[in-house]
């Protein structure tokens, strides 16, 4: 890996040392029928199992350590999809502070209301990602809050990158890591860490058709905006920041591809995660099993792992999903 990239594997073991004791270490378990139908040894990385359902503590939790005494004491002030949200929230809870997360009106209720009972001051912000970041930097300026990105921050990639290290050691001979892409964070510090200790084994980022950002913008070699959609997948909506610092060079670096799912393939992977794999995840945390049984992943020449990063879904869709569903927001989409 090159030594000039924003986050190192230093900073990364950095991070795994500094929230010992405070973020789980999760599970990587053999998927038989996955490993059938790839004819390699497939692995699912439970990270949906993390105390906030979702990978991200790991990162929020790693940027929260990082503040000194006075910046906990200003509190911090996040825009996010859910999940990050969730997980400064009870970041900063554990840690004496309070955070104000801005979202957007995508978000789904379920995700809102559990980051209002950790404690969170929550802000209903416009109708896109944007424009909740909108927000977060109006109560910067105005009230003086601390930000703490949902992905594009060195210390939030060094968080997530621990989930890379975990998986190294778990599966010694990985060939393949699959792994969710949205503004990047996940995917930037998995790659770093995985190919800091095999640079061989190559790292797939897999986000959705409706609102890919960050494949957008690698496409166009910088970053651009995308319009968000409704999507199975809500957890990867929202742009990248076309001002991104750490994020769109590390994934341009280090990602060997980005692979695109349909709704139905990601309602397909959430199917197969219930059924096959007794795990309930939301749309984001199946993309890598939905990649699988679309036969979207070329080359397979060893062991596999996915992560399956969340599990912060409305039941109630989930059961739709489950009895047949294969597109729910198709309307809204369309409108």
């Amino acid at each position: 890996m090159k030594a000039s990239l924003p986050v190192t594997i230093e900073d990364i073991e950095a991070a795994a040392r500094r929230f010992s004791g405070r973020v789980l270490t999760t599970p990587l378990v053999a998927s038989p029928s996955l490993s059938k139908r790839c004819g390699v040894p497939v692995g699912l990385k439970l990270e949906h199992h993390q105390t906030t359902g979702s990978f991200k503590l790991r990162g929020a939790t790693t940027a929260v350590l990082s503040l000194s005494n006075e910046e906990r004491a200003r509190g911090v002030v996040a825009a996010s999809t859910g999940n990050h949200g969730r997980a400064l929230a009870y970041a900063t809870r554990a840690e004496g502070s309070v955070a104000t997360i801005c979202m957007s009106h995508l978000v789904p209720e379920n995700k809102v209301s559990e980051i209002r009972r950790l404690g969170a001051d929550v802000r209903i912000v416009g109708s896109s990602q944007d424009e909740a970041q909108e927000e977060v930097e109006r109560l910067v300026a105005e009230k003086g809050l601390v930000m703490v990105p949902p992905f594009d921050h060195p210390a939030v990639v060094a968080g997530q990158g621990t989930l890379g290290l975990e998986i190294v050691e778990q599966m010694p001979d990985v060939a393949l890591v699959l792994v969710p892409v949205s503004g990047g964070g996940l995917a930037a510090g998995v790659a770093a860490a995985v190919k800091a200790r095999r640079p061989a084994t190559r790292v797939i980022g897999l986000t959705m058709e409706r609102g890919a950002a960050m494949q957008a913008s690698l496409a166009a070699g910088k970053p651009v905006l995308v319009e968000e959609q409704p999507s199975l997948a809500d957890s990867l909506g929202g742009g990248i920041g076309l001002d991104n610092r750490v994020t769109f060079r590390m994934c341009r670096e280090l990602l060997d591809d980005i692979i695109l799912l349909t709704e139905g393939e990601i309602a397909a992977g959430m199917r197969h995660a219930y059924a096959e794999e007794r795990e309930i995840v939301e749309g984001a945390g199946a993309v890598g099993i939905a990649a699988l049984l679309a036969g979207k992943i070329n080359d397979i020449d060893g062991p596999i792992a996915v992560i399956l990063s969340g599990r912060n879904v409305h039941m109630g869709l989930h059961l739709s999903v489950m009895n047949g569903e294969t597109d729910p927001f198709r309307k809204e989409a369309a409108a």
